[in-house]
Order: C-alpha cells, then sequence, then structure tokens
C-alpha cells in the first residue's frame, strides 16, 4: 500500500507522536491501515455481527483522535486491543439497558408505577403473578431466552453458551418472547376482569 511503504519505518509511538504534535488526521489514517482488521475481528467476536462491528471500527478509530492526545501510550498494539475490547463491552451493555427499559416502560407501565396504598400494592402483586404465568405460556425457546435476559440478567452471549442457540436465535426468541409476553398478559388481565 501506498501509505505503508512510505512510514514503513515509522513505530506506531513515532505515528502517534506525529499525530499529536501536527495534528493531522493522516497518521491515525496509517495506524488504521494497520490495526483496523485486527480491531474489525475482535469487534466481530463481541458484537456478533458484521454492520455493528464495522460501525464500532469507525468509531474507535473516530475515539482515538481525541484520546491518543489524551494517553500516554507505550504499548499501542496491545493498548488498541484493550480499548477497542472496553468499546465493544460498552455497546453490549448499551443494548441491554436500552432492551430492558423498553420492556419495563413499554410493556410494563403498571409495574413500573410506584404507589404505596395497599389498593395499588395488590394490584402491583396482581400484575407480577400475571407476568409470572404469562411467561409459562411462552414456548420453551422464548420463555428460556427471557427469563435469563430479563430475569437472570443473562447477555446475549451467556445466553448463547447456556442454551446453544445462535446469536440470531437469541435475538429473535427475545423480540417474540416481548410481544408475546405483553399479548399474553393482556389476554389473562381480559379474563379476570369481572364479567
Amino acid at each position: 500500500m501506498a501509505i505503508n511503504s512510505k512510514y514503513a519505518n515509522y513505530t506506531d509511538n513515532d505515528l502517534i507522536n506525529d499525530y499529536v504534535q501536527k495534528n493531522d488526521n493522516f497518521f491515525v489514517g496509517v495506524l488504521y491501515e494497520r490495526y483496523g482488521h485486527l480491531v474489525l475481528g475482535l469487534s466481530i467476536k463481541y458484537l456478533k455481527n458484521k454492520d455493528e462491528a464495522q460501525d464500532a471500527v469507525i468509531q474507535i478509530f473516530t475515539n482515538l483522535l481525541s484520546d491518543l492526545k489524551k494517553h500516554k501510550i507505550q504499548y499501542f498494539k496491545s493498548w488498541l486491543y484493550v480499548y477497542s475490547k472496553n468499546f465493544c463491552l460498552m455497546e453490549i451493555r448499551k443494548r441491554q439497558s436500552l432492551l430492558k427499559k423498553e420492556l419495563q416502560l413499554k410493556e410494563n407501565v403498571h409495574l413500573v408505577m410506584d404507589f404505596s396504598s395497599d389498593e395499588h400494592l395488590k394490584e402491583k402483586e396482581a400484575q407480577i403473578v400475571i407476568m409470572e404465568q404469562a411467561i409459562e405460556l411462552l414456548n420453551n425457546e422464548q420463555k428460556t431466552c427471557i427469563e435469563l435476559f430479563y430475569l437472570k440478567n443473562k447477555s446475549y452471549v451467556e445466553i448463547e453458551e447456556l442454551t446453544g442457540f445462535t446469536n440470531n436465535e437469541v435475538k429473535s426468541y427475545i423480540q417474540n418472547g416481548k410481544r408475546n409476553l405483553k399479548l399474553k398478559m393482556e389476554v389473562l388481565i381480559n379474563e379476570q376482569q369481572p364479567k
């Protein structure tokens, strides 16, 4: 490659120093040429999705533009590995946190309301019982994934390891399970309404 041939003798630290001194993104581009494929491989391993992994690589190298100026880095390759791994783990946490909030806020608003009167506490308990009953009505795959994800706080990767399902299957069972759970809860609530 043309860029690398000119800078082949530059160490990673030479490139970082030139970048910091000259404030020229070109030098980070050379680091990207050297290590972009490694960061992509790492991101695919953690995020299990090529498109998300490619987005992660772009975001990681974009973040480097400011972070290389903040840190004193001795061994760039190993530092970049840890930096990229932490980025991927944060993405996974963000994804789970969003899904949990979505389930709690959208589909179980009545469980989130916190009233202290006896009447409301009884209603809340009844809702929890209905949710437990509704989970029992899901098919085995959805039930397993919903329980592991929401009740036991397991990540997608942990669910894959525990169940043997693929990443896409886990996503599908959780999404369909959430939708079915909501429908089954509505049916159970309607059945319990006085006729």
